[in-house]
Formats: C-alpha cells, structure tokens, sequence
C-alpha cells in the first residue's frame, strides 16, 4: 500500500491514494504541511486537474493561501490548469505578502498563463513578450539523468576495479569532475536557449503589436 502523505500524492496525481486520506483518514483537502502548502496548491503546480476536480468536491478551496499569501493559481504552469482555477472561482485581483498579483508573480517564469490571466483582467491590454523559462520540473528531469549516469558510471568502474585487482579512486575522482562540468555546461545551455528565446520574442514583439493596431 502506498506510503505517501495527502501532499505528494496530490502532486504525483496520485488520485487513488488522495482519496484514501480524505476518505477514510479524514484529511482535509485544505490542511498545510509543515511550509503551509496544501493539496490544492499541490495539485494545481503539477496541473493535475483529476485531482484538483475531486478535492474542490470534497471542498477544497481554489483561494486557500499559504504561508505567503499566494494562492493555487499562484502555482500554475500551463493555461489549462490557470483557465480550470479560474472557472472555479479563482481570484486574480489581489496580492501575495510580496504584493505581487496571481499576473505578476507568473509573468517572468510562465509569462504564457501570465498572459493568459492578463487577457480576462484587461482584455484589451496587449500581450507581453512569452518567455519559455526551464520549468522546476524540467530542471529535476536533467539533474536525475545527470546522477542516474553517474551512478551507472560509478558501478561499472568499481566492477572493473575489482576484476582488475586495482584502486579505482583516481578514475572517480575523474568521473565526478567531468560530471560537475557537465553539469555546469548543461545549466548554462539551458539558460542561452532561454535567453535566446527571450531576445527572439522581444524582436518580433513591435510586429505583433502593429498587427493588433491594425485589426
């Protein structure tokens, strides 16, 4: 039987588990861990709307803040998740402790809902330029392949190692540097495809612009 508390299982859109905790250990779809993040919150970062639908009809809250104020639409990555909290009743005119709206604390990272949740505020604002950061997500994807090669790199050298009759530190030693200028190299490559995303959107911005003027 799975292990997993009400948070991560709302994050993993562990639906069956989720019901569990609610249904037969009486956990509310609202209570905060330990840094105040509920299942809400959970759900909605990771866009599991199966999820999100049964705790808003066991009574979780689309408005349930945490700690700093921010709400479940505050977590959001994709328009699909932003336009279901928004149906139910997500509110977008109000402001974190840093007091930044649900629009400003998403616009640099995810400036597509941003826009997206700008267009129901002032429909008739232009749209700012959309910039594809490296989600949290696709950050841990490559950090786990970093270290799933390392290990593997790791076991095939100690097995050699011990065939061989030999020390296998200096071959380690090797290995894990090359792996941390991987790793660097790879961070860096991410943030120059972000950056040229960034300055290719901000150029064609003036030409959006004109097409919109002349409609």
């Amino acid at each position: 039987m799975s292990t997993k508390n009400l948070w991560i299982a709302a994050g993993d859109g562990d639906l069956n588990r989720v019901r569990h905790l609610i249904e037969q250990e009486s956990l509310s779809p609202n209570a905060p861990d330990e840094f105040t993040y509920t299942p809400m919150h959970a759900a909605a970062s990771y866009g599991h709307l199966h999820v999100l639908e049964y705790l808003i009809s066991k009574g979780g809250d689309v408005n349930v803040e945490d700690n700093d104020n921010d709400t479940p639409i505050y977590t959001v990555e994709n328009v699909e998740t932003a336009r279901f909290l928004v149906d139910h009743g997500a509110i977008l005119e109000r402001r974190n402790s840093e007091g930044l709206s649900p629009i400003e604390h998403l616009q640099e990272e995810f400036s597509e809902v941003a826009n997206y949740l700008r267009s129901l505020v002032s429909p008739s604002s232009d749209p700012l330029p959309i910039v594809h950061q490296p989600s949290q997500r696709e950050q841990d994807v490559v950090s786990e392949e970093l270290t799933s090669a390392l290990m593997a790199s790791v076991a095939e050298i100690m097995r050699k190692a011990e065939e061989e009759g030999r020390d296998p530190d200096d071959e380690l030693r090797r290995l894990v540097g090359e792996t941390v200028l991987e790793s660097v190299s790879t961070g860096y490559d991410m943030s120059e495809t972000v950056e040229e995303d960034r300055r290719d959107r901000v150029d064609e911005t003036p030409t959006k612009k004109a097409k919109m003027d002349d409609v």
